[in-house]
């Protein structure tokens, strides 16, 4: 089991820490229209409230780190954020997005809830200090290619900044080429930190560039992943969704179609009352 508690970070009204059942941070991986984005919150929405879990919506604007330069990167900062804008304003839900440029970092503060340091950007000593200048809660993505205990020193970047909204993000470690693998171990060891833990189940089974011009995946194993990360006992779930996974812009080989989160949802609530009860 992960350390017994931790500190708790608030994402607009959602806490993450120390909750009976994980959050859920999920949403798409990239913003293809406002329509549909609404309409993904939404139906995420629903599903959450029915199932008794909080929920943070996750979607970007802009993705610069695309296997290809033919990959589509999204509608950029200006539509992306209305559109984001909009999902707050009318669901209600919290809302959280990856930032990518340092010049960029006050203009999505000022519209998101918390934002999000990529994995690859994870150890830009400048950059991490200004997302954490911004004064928001900060979801630190774990490179894919750091020990867990590495996380340390970037914590130690984010709270020099005198941020302590944070949040650590496991999302798998290269093995090999195309392949990442996740060790469950590395969540207790960032939970150590004191710092709520998040498991993102959907990146973790992506093969990265494994389709040659973009990234592969496999989504079998996104559900029983998550639901060993709830078992060790993390305070939050990340997973990427579509309602047609095969047919998304980007990173559909690991996203999760929308229609099976009720039953994961279900499964992970009887695994979360059964190690309260341990």
């Amino acid at each position: 089991m992960c350390a017994a508690t931790v500190t708790p970070v608030g994402i607009g009204p959602v806490t993450i820490g120390n909750n009976p059942l994980p959050v859920l941070i999920a949403g798409l991986c990239i913003i293809e229209n406002a329509e549909h984005t609404l309409k993904t919150a939404r139906r995420l929405k629903e599903i959450a409230d029915r199932a008794g879990f909080q929920l943070v919506f996750k979607a970007s604007y802009d993705k610069a780190n695309r296997t290809s330069i033919t990959s589509y990167r999204g509608p950029g900062m200006e539509a992306g954020l209305e559109a984001l804008a909009a999902v707050r304003a009318e669901t209600g839900l919290p809302v959280l997005t990856d930032v990518h440029r340092e010049e960029d970092v006050d203009r999505v503060a000022a519209v998101v809830d918390c934002l999000q340091i990529p994995a690859f950007l994870c150890r830009q000593t400048d950059f991490v200090t200004a997302v954490a200048r911004a004064g928001k809660p900060v979801n630190v993505k774990k490179g894919q290619f750091m020990a867990p205990a590495d996380m340390r020193q970037v914590i130690g970047k984010i709270e020099s900044a005198g941020n302590r909204q944070i949040t650590l993000t496991e999302r798998g470690v290269s093995f090999g080429y195309n392949n990442l693998v996740v060790d469950m171990r590395s969540l207790m060891i960032m939970r150590e930190t004191g710092y709520p833990v998040v498991f993102d189940a959907t990146h973790s089974v992506q093969l990265p560039s494994g389709a040659g011009t973009a990234s592969g995946g496999d989504r079998r194993f996104a559900g029983p992943l998550a639901r060993a990360a709830v078992a060790v006992g993390v305070d939050a779930l990340f997973l990427e969704t579509h309602e047609n996974p095969d047919c998304a812009l980007c990173d559909g080989p690991n996203s999760l179609a929308l229609d099976s989160l009720p039953q994961l949802l279900a499964q992970i609530k009887g695994i979360a009352e059964a190690i309260r009860e341990d």
